[in-house]
């Protein structure tokens, strides 16, 4: 396939996406009624076809379709209110109580201190949360006013970490936030679109494929759980890229420093970003347990003092609902174990890998142990929330093994399993499906990668685009994750390449699929 054709065919593959995500998030424009699973599904087919056909596009031709791409995905999205989660109202409502300077761990959303701060938008009697008379009534101490409202399990606090409250509070002053949902949607697009020119300018600056972006901004879930949910990973996400990248550079101690603020920054967005810590503390690791443990705290400092204990949210309550205190959430574990034996295998296997992380990590490419702790947290919490998946999204695109995505893509299976009666599983099973396919899919993966490398196969390193600095070595595609079994990171030369080379001519073949295909 010629370079123009090539680049016909992703656009066409874009605008197929851009169409399937518009049927989702627009049920009035599916004539057929088709469920949203086989949409989403299709519309994951033609994005790894477009990332297929990427790889050996120019970087002049790559770079722009990459960014337009992204815009175009997130406006489909974007063009209907929230689908499938309804989390953005509780966003909306932090904010709008953090305005009338009020804490917002303080009172729970349907809390009579707070009835001056409902409006037509939020509260209405026919929204789907109702707190009825009756229920007032049964929990006098709870100091609870009747009302109907689009905020989910309006009788608890928020759990939300202090950095995600301060992006709320600065939403609100956004035209119409508080009486739509556009303006949080909006914002929530932009951020991913800074996301993919963060990775960009990262993998840029590494050296490495800038094709892997594409990862990220074309991917359905970005798409779905950004502009569509809203959801505040995404500025979690955001940080963590930004520590990663930092951390993974910092050659003194002051950067690390700042690498180690931005990854407690991340935390006190969303706690997922967590995931990562094993895998950076190969380099300095009191300094950035340090800095990202005083970050983490400096923020919740105000709060306490305005709240006490009441910062902890929901957390506590989240835990218990969805089954993690009783052992009973475990998709793939709970086959074998449930309750307490399914806590400690859980928890052991938590452990395990993250300690084979600590050890093997490469601490030039700390992504590569992020995946693997972030995918097995995923394989062992089983969540039904699509959206935990984003920060390993945003780790492959900068890692560049795409089978890891499969991850992200099984949490809409999670989410919704069923798909006519004849199709559906049994409950028990729908969970391990979920995730226990990738977990299959990644283990091929790593079986072919093994075997590349036992036969001695290489992929040619992607040399530094020019006027950037060389670094001095650029790991192997071909190197697996952390693990005692796998075969260890071997240096590749990077290839020197004239100051006066065209950038067209940096387009590795197979770039950022490196399994050996042709």
């Amino acid at each position: 396939m010629n370079a123009k054709l090539r680049v016909v065919a992703i656009g066409v593959a874009i605008v197929i996406m851009a169409g399937l995500i518009l049927l989702v998030v627009q049920p009035g424009l599916n004539p057929a009624r088709i469920r949203p699973l086989p949409l989403i599904a299709a519309a994951w087919v033609a994005f790894l076809v477009a990332a297929w056909l990427l790889r050996t596009v120019t970087l002049r031709a790559a770079v722009p379709l990459i960014l337009l791409g992204g815009i175009a995905i997130q406006l489909a999205a974007l063009s209907a209110p929230p689908q499938n989660s309804n989390d953005l109202y509780r966003y909306i409502w932090d904010g709008r109580v953090q305005a009338a300077g009020i804490d917002p761990y303080q009172y729970v959303p349907a809390a009579s201190q707070l009835t001056g701060l409902r409006n037509e938008f939020l509260w209405h009697p026919g929204a789907q949360y109702c707190i009825t008379q009756a229920v007032v009534r049964e929990h006098p101490a709870a100091e609870l006013a009747a009302g109907c409202t689009r905020i989910n399990r309006p009788k608890v606090p928020t759990i939300y970490p202090p950095v995600a409250e301060a992006y709320f509070l600065g939403v609100h002053y956004l035209p119409d936030a508080t009486e739509s949902t556009t303006p949080i949607q909006a914002t929530t697009a932009g951020v991913a679109v800074l996301v993919t020119g963060l990775l960009l300018f990262g993998l840029r600056t590494l050296g490495r494929d800038m094709r892997m972006a594409a990862l990220w901004s074309w991917c359905p879930t970005v798409a779905l759980e950004a502009a569509n949910s809203a959801h505040v990973d995404v500025v979690a996400v955001g940080i963590a890229a930004a520590a990663l990248l930092v951390l993974a550079t910092a050659r003194t101690t002051r950067r690390t420093v700042l690498g180690g603020i931005l990854l407690g920054l991340a935390i006190a967005t969303k706690l997922i970003p967590a995931l990562t810590v094993p895998a950076l503390l190969k380099r300095r690791w009191v300094t950035v347990c340090v800095a990202a443990g005083s970050a983490f705290v400096a923020v919740y400092i105000p709060h306490v003092i305005a709240v006490g204990g009441k910062v902890i949210g929901f957390l506590p309550g989240y835990l218990q609902q969805e089954g993690y205190t009783s052992g009973t959430r475990f998709g793939i574990i709970g086959l074998f174990l449930t309750g307490r034996p399914a806590i400690a295998a859980a928890v052991l296997v938590l452990a395990v890998v993250g300690l084979a992380v600590l050890r093997f990590s490469d601490p030039d490419q700390p992504w590569r142990g992020a995946v693997v702790m972030t995918a097995a947290a995923l394989a062992v919490a089983t969540p039904h929330y699509q959206w935990y998946a984003l920060l390993l999204v945003m780790l492959v695109a900068l890692d560049g093994r795409p089978e890891w995505l499969a991850f992200a893509a099984g949490g809409y299976y999670a989410a919704e399993p069923g798909l006519g009666h004849h199709l559906t599983p049994p409950y028990r099973y729908h969970d391990a499906i979920a995730y226990g396919v990738p977990v299959l899919i990644v283990s091929v993966g790593w079986l072919i990668r093994w075997q590349h490398a036992r036969h001695g196969v290489t992929i040619p390193a992607v040399p530094p685009i020019p006027a950037v600095p060389p670094i001095p070595a650029v790991p192997s595609v071909l190197a697996v994750a952390s693990g005692p079994a796998e075969p260890t990171l071997a240096a590749v030369p990077t290839v020197p390449v004239p100051a006066s080379a065209d950038v067209e001519q940096l387009t590795g073949s197979g770039a950022f699929l490196p399994v050996g295909y042709p």
